[in-house]
Formats: C-alpha cells, sequence, structure tokens
C-alpha cells in the first residue's frame, strides 16, 4: 500500500518530486503540439484518432489506420483552435500516415533517436483515448525490437513495448522521452492485457516521413513471388553457407515479373539474398528494402542438382 506523502521520507519525496516534474516538463514541452484527428468522409466526421505536429508549416505525423482511405482530415489543437488537413501519404506496413494542415503551428514535437532507447526508461503517452481529450499516461519503455504485423500483414521491425496506458483514441499520438523528444508512434494495445502496449518507433517514422515527403510513398523493392516458410537440410545449409534450419520456398511466380525475368521458378528455395541468410516469408520482405530497386541482386538457391546463383534486379513495389 502507498504511503501518503506525509509520511514518506524526505528523499522519498524529493524523489517522487523530481519524476512529476520531469513527466510535467515533457508533457508541457510535446503537449501543446499533440491535436485530435478526425477522418473526413463525405462532409462527416468518420473516425477519430490522435497525432502530432513536428514542423511549423502543419506538417503532423499519426497513424495509417487513423486517416483509412479519406483524403481529408479535421485537426483539434488543445488551444481550441481547429483546421482542416489533407493527407500527404501513408503507409500501411508501418502503420504511419502524414498530414498537411492548413495554418502556421507555433508549437512542434521534435522526433528523437530511438535507437538511443534503453528498457526502463520513462514514456509518455499524450492522447486522446475514448474521447477524453488530451489524456497523459506514464509508464517505462518496457522492451525494445519488438515486432508486431501491420494490417497489410508485413511485420512492422522495431516497435517499442510500453506500460504506458493506450486505449483506442490514442493511436497516432506522441510516446515522448523524459527529455521531451518522441521517441514512438502509439499504434496497438493487446485487448484484454494491461501494461502491454505498443509503439512504432521514431527512427522508423523519420524513414517513412522522408520518403513520403520526397516521392509520396515509401518505396520498397518487389520481385513478383509469393512465398512460404519451409525446412532447409543441414547440407542444403551448408552448400548455401548460412546457419539458418529454415529457408523460403517460391510458391508462385508473378509471369512478366522482376523473379520470372531472372529465370526464378515455382518451387524454388532460397536460402540467401547476397549472401544475407533467408530464414522466412519475413527475412524476404524485409531485404526488399528500396536500395534493391534497378540493383541486381544475388539470389542463392537451392534444388536437388545443388546450388545455384540467380541475378534479380527487383523494380518498384507498386
Amino acid at each position: 500500500m502507498a504511503l501518503p506523502a506525509s509520511e514518506l521520507q524526505p528523499d522519498d519525496a524529493r524523489l517522487l518530486d523530481d519524476y512529476s516534474a520531469t513527466v510535467a516538463d515533457a508533457v508541457d514541452r510535446v503537449g501543446p503540439a499533440v491535436c485530435r484527428m478526425e477522418r473526413v468522409a463525405d462532409s462527416r466526421a468518420a473516425g477519430q484518432g490522435s497525432g502530432f505536429v513536428i514542423a511549423p508549416d502543419g506538417l503532423i505525423v499519426t497513424n495509417s489506420h487513423v486517416v483509412g482511405d479519406v483524403q481529408a482530415v479535421r485537426i483539434a489543437m488543445p488551444d481550441g483552435t481547429s483546421t482542416g488537413g489533407r493527407v500527404l501519404g501513408r503507409d500501411p506496413d508501418t502503420d504511419i500516415a502524414l498530414v498537411r494542415a492548413d495554418g502556421h503551428f507555433s508549437d512542434i514535437a521534435p522526433l528523437g533517436n530511438s535507437k538511443r532507447l534503453r528498457r526502463g526508461q520513462i514514456a509518455i503517452a499524450i492522447g486522446n483515448p475514448l474521447g477524453f481529450e488530451w489524456t497523459v499516461t506514464t509508464g517505462v519503455v518496457s522492451a525494445l525490437g519488438r515486432s508486431m504485423r501491420a494490417s497489410t500483414g508485413r511485420l512492422i521491425d522495431d516497435v517499442i513495448q510500453t506500460d504506458a496506458a493506450l486505449n483506442p483514441g490514442n493511436s497516432g499520438g506522441p510516446l515522448v522521452s523524459s527529455a521531451g523528444e518522441v521517441i514512438g508512434v502509439n499504434t496497438a494495445m493487446i485487448r484484454g492485457a494491461q501494461g502491454i502496449a505498443f509503439a512504432v518507433a521514431s527512427n522508423t517514422a523519420s524513414f517513412v516521413i522522408a520518403e513520403i515527403i520526397r516521392f509520396g510513398r515509401v518505396r520498397r523493392a518487389f520481385i513478383g513471388v509469393s512465398a512460404d516458410t519451409v525446412a532447409l537440410s543441414r547440407r542444403a545449409a551448408l552448400l548455401s553457407r548460412v546457419t539458418s534450419r529454415t529457408a523460403v520456398r517460391l510458391r508462385s511466380i508473378e509471369a512478366e515479373g522482376p523473379a520470372a525475368k531472372a529465370g526464378l521458378r515455382e518451387g524454388d528455395i532460397v536460402s540467401a539474398i547476397d549472401g544475407h541468410a533467408i530464414g522466412g516469408v519475413d527475412d524476404l520482405v524485409r531485404m526488399l528494402t528500396a536500395e534493391r530497386i534497378d540493383r541486381e541482386t544475388l539470389f542463392t538457391v537451392v534444388g536437388g542438382s545443388g546450388i545455384r546463383q540467380v541475378a534479380v534486379t527487383p523494380s518498384s513495389r507498386r
């Protein structure tokens, strides 16, 4: 049972005061830049979530699932002002979207470097859960480097797990460090579980934002295959020079796609790409980054007659 403040030892009371001041200062820095996002469809509000301003000219980060497939949004700020905005781009594979709001904003929420995070450090969530506007919850960074499945089926890597309480409406809001920097974009909680919630790391959000600003979308490499994960024999692993005991079998090949043009066939088992082990479908997806677009990439293919190398030149994913 918690002791009343009057019964705390002086050092304990000072620590609590320092903790409270740290959280309050971080909220004061970031809170004014956190907004309520409403989708607008046929001039009607069609769902809501949270977001935060990252630039004075009205760039706002939120979740892709918050904006859905609409182009227009309504944005409400803590000072009572509201404005319209348009969706510049969305990336369902990471659940990040970028919005341009009308007007100029004096308060912004700076994106921090999520690579510097440590388990146990303070995590502060700000958003609009269940219609309770501009709510603050606190916890810690529970784990780093988690993966979670996006609505597209692709794995989102480098996800932050936190026990800061999140509820519907928090989606798209910032997860903030004690230094007042955004370390993640709140995206999901596990229903029925207490103290398990997730945020897309700020470094992932920064990458997506840069891609959308430059290209209007996130570019990813495409080879035109569907695949599944299969066991890899010890002999095949040795021949492939990989330690993985699983690989990827190509289930189907898209006609006229990069894989088909390179000579890959249905049933081929891919154990490595450019010498890096491919232990499953998620590894294959993860390797097909924008850097491989229009660049010859070497696939190690395991067959009954041994190992062969196939040069594939991925195109830009549609």
